[in-house]
């Protein structure tokens, strides 16, 4: 079927419409498979080069999970909850008040799921190979697992009561968050069954503010420690690898996040310092840390190769350290040197390592 025949139903200029469209070739001497040297600096396991976030992957954003509205326009997505989209930051918030069921205590009688009143009239066969007809298959594929089980329960209630069940009532909330996994894991099903090769999954569910995480360490691994582990124990089971996008100041849950079998976590390095998880945690799991510096007014083409060989020299020994590279938009020419300059030192740098 040619791609023309597809119906894609994203807005263009939103989010999941960029994720899935086609990427430029990848360019550079690459020795092994761009995907297998992905999963090596994810997992640890000696890559060839320092690989570009974002450049070196393409995403599985499927149209039929409706996490959010499809396409992404105020209205509601398939659990009932009512989105509005915010255009001054791209993306979509809970209209608010919004509410899906009265209160914790009645989640078991009011909560409707998807993956029982909706999975099987989906098309997946259809979706799965639409998707799957833009992936390059030299990159990584990721399928982007949004709307964690945190994030589902303060999306259908309001946040503080959400905290509250914390409190009030533990052991529906707990049940709740368990349930939520078994969803989670029914979904996964689905996309690896029917999105062509799924390298891993990256894992959305925000734990913190600017300040701290939302729990104490003790309340994050009596709620939300056991069904987050089961399922990325099923993902890992399957042969996947696990990314984490968790937004919030949540250093104090890295030892528990590497408990959980997650493999990268990608922080705000405005709450969570890049040299503090690198010197206590890069050798037990991997990080996405930004290139910076690329940002002055004036620099040549040697200065901004030089800031990028000095951030393989500071965060390459490990090789658990993937790279973004923030250029200005109206300097294109430093993201193309920064990129050719990571690629090819890296490569000399990890040759000569392993």
């Amino acid at each position: 079927m040619a791609e023309k025949e597809y119906v894609w139903k994203q807005k263009p200029g939103t989010f999941p419409f960029m994720l899935q469209m086609p990427k430029p070739p990848l360019e550079g001497y690459r020795p092994i498979p761009t995907a297998e040297n992905y999963a090596r600096a994810v997992t640890g396991n000696k890559p060839k080069w320092m690989p570009i976030s974002g450049m070196d992957t393409n995403t599985i954003w499927p149209d039929v999970i409706e996490e959010h509205p499809v396409p992404e326009v105020d209205g509601f997505d398939y659990w009932g909850v009512d989105w509005v989209m915010v255009e001054s930051i791209g993306g979509m918030i809970t209209r608010p008040g919004t509410r899906t069921f009265s209160a914790i205590e009645n989640w078991k009688e009011e909560v409707v799921w998807p993956d029982t009143e909706y999975f099987d009239k989906i098309d997946w066969a259809y979706d799965g190979e639409k998707i799957a007809s833009r992936m390059d298959p030299e990159r990584a594929h990721v399928y982007q697992c949004v709307e964690g089980i945190f994030e589902r329960l303060h999306e259908m209630i309001p946040f503080d009561e959400t905290l509250a069940a914390f409190i009030e009532e533990p052991e529906l909330t707990l049940e709740f968050f368990e349930r939520m996994a078994d969803y989670k894991i029914n979904v996964c099903k689905r996309v690896f069954a029917n999105y062509g090769r799924v390298d891993g999954v990256l894992y959305h569910d925000d734990w913190g503010n600017n300040k701290s995480g939302f729990f104490s360490n003790a309340m994050f691994r009596e709620m939300l420690f056991p069904p987050t582990k089961r399922m990325l124990d099923y993902i890992k089971g399957e042969g996947k690898f696990v990314e984490l996008h968790s937004c919030g100041k949540n250093i104090q849950y890295v030892p528990m996040m590497i408990e959980m079998g997650i493999d990268m976590w990608s922080p705000q390095e405005n709450l969570n310092p890049p040299d503090e998880l690198f010197e206590k945690y890069n050798e037990q799991m991997s990080f996405t840390f930004g290139v910076r510096g690329l940002d002055k007014p004036e620099m040549t083409e040697n200065e901004v190769r030089k800031v990028v060989r000095d951030f393989v020299d500071k965060y390459g020994k490990n090789g658990r350290v993937l790279a973004s590279v923030f250029a200005p938009r109206e300097t294109p020419e430093r993201g193309k040197w920064a990129r050719e300059e990571l690629h090819n030192y890296s490569l000399e740098y990890y040759d000569k390592k392993w």
